[in-house]
Order: C-alpha cells, then structure tokens, then sequence
C-alpha cells in the first residue's frame, strides 16, 4: 500500500475588481455627515453654539468629552 505524500491544492478565489467610487460616495457621505454631527454633540453642545438649552446632551456626552479630550468644566 502506497501512500500519497502530495499536499492538497487548495482552491483559488476569482479575483473581482475594486469597488466603483460611485457606488462607495453615498456611503462615505453619509458616515462622513454622521461623524460630524456625533463630533459636534460631543465637542461644542452645551457651548456657545448650544442648539438644545439645558444639561440633558451634556449629561449625555459627558463622558465623551473627556475621553476624546475636550474640556466641559
């Protein structure tokens, strides 16, 4: 009884080409639109720029603040 020693081959993937800019733009818009309004809650509401009154977002964010760095008290 022979034995074989050649190793398996293993199956090779088709190679698919890169992803179209157009249809990454919406998506990267989109996050993009998203980070800057999270970057906006957590940096400058309760500030000048306030758009809601009171401690609610700041309460909310506050932890936030301190983590990314930007002073609230």
């Amino acid at each position: 009884m022979a034995q074989s020693t050649a190793a398996p081959v293993p199956a090779t993937l088709p190679v698919t080409a890169p992803l179209p800019v157009r249809a990454i733009l919406p998506w990267a818009v989109f996050f993009g639109l998203l980070m800057l309004v999270l970057l906006y809650f957590v940096g400058t509401e309760q500030g000048a720029f306030a758009v809601f009154s009171g401690e609610g977002v700041h309460e909310w964010v506050h932890d936030g603040r301190h983590l990314l760095g930007f002073p609230c008290h």
